[in-house]
């Protein structure tokens, strides 16, 4: 019986060394990890986008983050788990095939159905920022859903001349999706792909545009007082959002970007307000990392999400 997911690339460890959990069809879990390496090139030069070889980084990285899961975390308030019998699988990645890029979406898309179905929260590592397209499908069953998109660049792009999935804004795909409800983007700066047409298309649908400026005015308890309560939450990371002194290993690095200290505010701020159903870290490029500090940074959001959502739901 094929399946869709395999074991993780090029190394035979999971993230934090969770076990793995190949058969998504028996999978028994609060939590699972999945990779997706998937990217298309952003130009001729690039054989292969460098994002697809996120996943294995974040997961080689994973054995600096933590020196035992039973250890106290001053992010998450207390160690990881609260004592509780909580299980986190890491699902391996979701392969790609050359000769049929749209395969990929086909098997993401599946293989997170059989993650929700089995009860468990999917965490995915990209990848590109299109890989989160098939989740938002997946995601069909769990709406309303408010899109909490965390970025540095604001895409609004249609699709152009039938291209390919990726081609168009994965924000903008959501939009389009009638179980997405309301969007808000935060950590918005600089200049990006955006021109002025499609800011204003972004402004036209009701997307709250959050500005990295007006975070750091405001404060991320006040941005999240602009989220409605009582909600069910998707959150989407692209490692430009956060400022490049932690997360560096990007294609577009835009200073003064969103602190370490704000997005697991976010993240604790979501778990409180409502129920959060999944999330996705993106566009990670470990040939620019310096010292792993990216993917470290990666795995340590991954424990908060986890760390947070257990004290939020899990008794």
């Amino acid at each position: 019986m094929s399946r869709p997911t395999v074991p993780p690339r090029g190394v035979y460890t999971t993230f934090m060394n969770f076990p793995y959990a190949a058969d998504l069809d028996k999978l028994d879990a609060h939590f699972a990890i999945i990779g997706m390496p998937y990217g298309d090139p952003y130009a001729m030069d690039e054989t292969i986008n460098d994002q697809t070889n996120a996943p294995t980084a974040v997961r080689r990285a994973s054995s600096r983050i933590s020196l035992g899961l039973e250890r106290w975390d001053f992010d998450i308030g207390g160690p990881v788990f609260d004592g509780k019998d909580i299980k986190v699988v890491d699902v391996g990645d979701v392969p790609g095939d050359p000769r049929d890029l749209g395969k990929h979406y086909k098997l993401a898309e599946e293989a997170i159905r059989k993650i929700l179905k089995a009860g468990a929260m999917p965490i995915s590592i990209g990848g590109d920022h299109g890989i989160p397209i098939p989740i938002f499908r997946a995601l069909d069953g769990e709406g309303p859903i408010t899109l909490v998109h965390l970025d540095a660049h604001l895409d609004w792009r249609d699709e152009v001349n039938g291209a390919r999935e990726g081609y168009s804004s994965t924000i903008r795909r959501a939009s389009e999706m009638k179980h997405v409800d309301k969007i808000f983007q935060i950590g918005i700066r600089g200049q990006g792909s955006a021109r002025t047409e499609e800011v204003e298309a972004a402004r036209k649908y009701g997307a709250n545009i959050i500005t990295v400026y007006e975070l750091h005015k405001r404060g991320m308890d006040a941005i999240l007082a602009q989220i409605p309560d009582g909600g069910r939450y998707y959150l989407s990371i692209d490692a430009d959002g956060l400022d490049p002194s932690v997360m560096p290993a990007v294609n577009g690095p835009q200073p003064g970007g969103v602190t370490y200290a704000e997005t697991i505010d976010l993240i604790k701020g979501l778990t409180r307000k409502g129920r959060l159903v999944g999330m996705d870290l993106v566009e990670i490029t470990p040939s620019r990392d310096v010292n792993e500090i990216t993917s470290i940074t990666a795995g340590h959001i991954i424990l908060n999400v986890i760390g947070a959502a257990v004290r939020a739901y899990i008794k």
